[in-house]
């Protein structure tokens, strides 16, 4: 187990990889020597690398399998083999249930949990073949596991993903392991669309035990982990990388010296 983390010879998939938390899930497997393919509707300005090494990209619609299977068919082509993927592609605008179309939650709940099933069925008859199997990860949300107001298609679709990784992983055995990450705040590029300015960031992060947001590389050293034969009997689970959840209301709003 001295070498667990080392990938070198490995081949990942990182779907949205080009930025937010999927650019660092794809610089640490790259990082670990892992050969990465990351796609995503268009090209991101600068690729996510590690030393003198980059991802390699290519354009692909998760919605649309015929592209989906163009990707698989390039990570073979490329690297000969795949041991990992990671389903990270996926989020969702701001809408209330009241108002929102039946077109518009059927879209958000496609993105969201079809695309990564049907990836991971493309995926899955690639690493069955392997001798070594593979690896699936799918990137899921605390809106799996508590209230998702104003995201409540995308809520449940996470929550489906859970489902669905934990059904895959006993139907896809012994060859593949699936696994889920119940991801929690996340600080990114683009994290003052949802949180306001610094110091909107700084009072959502107090809300955190650990008293930060987590950073992309934390959800990527997990993806790591799992990927890793230290999680070699790990399977069928979720994982969750929230920094120890959120601290209950009641403690902030209840006027008793010691709330219980």
């Amino acid at each position: 187990m001295d070498n667990a983390l080392d990938f070198s010879g490995k081949a990942v998939i990182v779907t949205g990889g080009g930025k937010g938390v999927g650019k660092g899930i794809s610089e640490i497997f790259l990082s670990a020597g892992a050969d990465v393919l990351i796609c995503g509707r268009s090209e991101p300005e600068k690729l996510p690398s590690s030393g003198d090494r980059s991802a390699v990209f290519t354009a692909c619609d998760v919605r649309d399998f015929n592209q989906v299977e163009a990707c698989i068919d390039l990570a073979m082509e490329r690297f000969g083999r795949l041991d990992v993927l990671v389903n990270n592609a996926g989020g969702a605008p701001y809408a209330e249930a009241a108002t929102a179309s039946p077109r518009f939650s059927e879209s958000i709940i496609r993105l969201n949990l079809i695309a990564p099933l049907n990836f991971s069925q493309a995926a899955n008859r690639v690493m069955q073949e392997q001798a070594s199997g593979g690896s699936i990860i799918n990137i899921a949300s605390v809106s799996t596991i508590r209230p998702s107001p104003g995201t409540a298609a995308y809520g449940a679709a996470k929550a489906g993903l859970v489902n669905l990784g934990s059904s895959l992983a006993v139907e896809w055995a012994p060859k593949v392991r699936v696994n889920a990450l119940v991801v929690g705040l996340v600080e990114t590029e683009q994290s003052h669309l949802h949180y306001g300015d610094e110091a909107g960031l700084a009072a959502v992060a107090a809300t955190v035990p650990l008293e930060r947001m987590a950073v992309p590389a934390d959800i990527g050293n997990a993806c790591l982990f799992l990927a890793s034969p230290l999680a070699a009997y790990v399977s069928g689970t979720s994982f969750a990388v929230h920094g120890g959840g959120e601290k209950p209301a009641f403690m902030s709003a209840s006027s008793a010296e010691t709330p219980r």
